[in-house]
């Protein structure tokens, strides 16, 4: 063998092994997919229950003829899903709230870091001197003091970015900036609501009290709006995906639409009035089965003068507490008459992010489930009403949900 022919056979050889090995990415001539992907076995979040995919028949379970102008009978199909099995509790709520305060210390301290990627946080490994000259601006001041160094809750700014997918899904040609959305929402809970929403009526007490007392760190967190809800949502996820980086988790917390709110409330009892499934908001032995108005001023009749504990009362089939009573809970859903009559009947949903500027219809939200303060009919599945998603109530909280991916997991035998 010549010398020519010698190295067009090593460079063939060569060229040979460099195809098999594929560069690090083996290839062995059959479709195998792309090399070095994740597992996914799926989550299990704490705190949450899963909600199997089905169908549910929607509307007014009782018979009230009015209520057939609000929301027309309908079936429908809903993707698997998980829930938090309460409502968000004040202590978990804090959680957020701390963070917020927190980032505004470290922020005014200068506890900034640069990362590998130019990009820029805060290290919480830093203590915070709170007695620091650099945070006299997050306290109240002047004439506005009371007593020490009181935070300025008007301070509480959450600023955080998301994609608005539908507004891209609609307009495919217009720039990719222009559906990166900014926001900055107050987040502090009003706890004067509690006085507020009551005309002539004592509620200095809980007021002063609901929000930051221990004694109802487990009770559900009110006097947050719709869009504080939202912000909520936000930054759980962001808490999730910055601790636990090994899990794959490419949908975010929400809040739930409105018909996976009545879905999961069902606790697999279709066309049933309540989530217990009966008839009546007592069992056989004349208790109340949830934290409502029973009578005319009877509130405490339930073992609630106001709300109760989260997990106060039996849970439906699907482990969910208080999907009726306690507090009313926001959706993502905007608030239309009878909108089952355009939706789709695969997760309907009708969502729109109004401005500040918009008309106050358009700023309607569904709220569902009923509250401490409602009468009976609120309570029922099938019942929606709706509030402004830039009011607080003393009556209105809220729970989580996240998206499940893949198959769902009633089909797994």
């Amino acid at each position: 063998m010549n010398r020519k022919a010698f190295r067009w056979s090593v460079s063939s050889l060569f060229l040979l092994i460099l195809f098999a090995c594929g560069g690090g990415n083996k290839q062995s001539g059959y479709l195998s997919g792309s090399a070095g992907r994740p597992k996914w076995k799926g989550i299990n979040p704490y705190g949450m229950v899963y909600i199997p995919s089905g169908t549910l028949h929607v509307g007014q379970s009782d018979q009230d003829i009015f209520s057939s102008y609000i929301q027309k009978p309908k079936a429908i199909s809903i993707s698997g899903f998980y829930m938090d099995d309460t409502e968000i509790t004040n202590n978990e709520y804090r959680q957020f709230v701390d963070y917020v305060r927190d980032s505004l210390a470290h922020t005014l301290m200068g506890d900034i870091i640069e990362n590998d990627d130019g990009s820029t946080s805060i290290d919480w490994e830093l203590d915070i001197d709170w007695t620091a000259e650099e945070l006299s601006e997050l306290y109240y001041q002047g004439e506005d003091r009371l007593a020490g160094n009181e935070i300025d809750v008007r301070k509480m700014i959450y600023t955080y970015s998301w994609f608005d997918i539908r507004a891209a899904a609609m307009n495919k040609n217009a720039p990719r900036k222009s559906f990166i959305k900014k926001e900055s929402t107050s987040i502090y809970p009003d706890t004067l609501c509690w006085i507020r929403d009551f005309a002539y009526s004592y509620n200095d007490p809980i007021a002063k009290n609901y929000f930051w007392h221990p004694a109802y760190d487990d009770y559900p967190v009110v006097g947050v709006n719709w869009s504080m809800a939202k912000a909520f949502s936000q930054w759980r996820t962001q808490l999730w995906n910055t601790n636990r980086p090994d899990e794959v988790n490419s949908e975010g917390f929400r809040l739930p639409t409105e018909y996976e709110w009545e879905y999961a409330a069902r606790g697999k009892k279709d066309l049933a009035p309540y989530p217990w499934g009966g008839y009546y908001v007592r069992n056989a032995k004349g208790c109340l089965l949830a934290n409502f108005k029973p009578g005319r001023g009877n509130y405490p009749e339930d073992g609630g003068q106001y709300t109760v504990e989260v997990h106060s009362y039996f849970p439906n089939e699907y482990g969910l507490y208080n999907m009726a009573g306690n507090v009313a809970e926001w959706t993502v859903t905007a608030y239309f008459d009878n909108a089952n009559n355009f939706t789709h009947d695969m997760n309907p949903d009708i969502q729109y992010d109004a401005k500040q500027s918009d008309p106050e219809v358009y700023k309607r939200k569904v709220i569902r489930g009923g509250s401490w303060k409602d009468i009976s009919y609120y309570l029922q599945n099938g019942t929606r009403t709706y509030d402004y998603q830039d009011t607080t109530k003393s009556y209105i909280g809220f729970r989580n949900v996240l998206s499940f991916l893949g198959r769902s997991i009633n089909d797994f035998k």
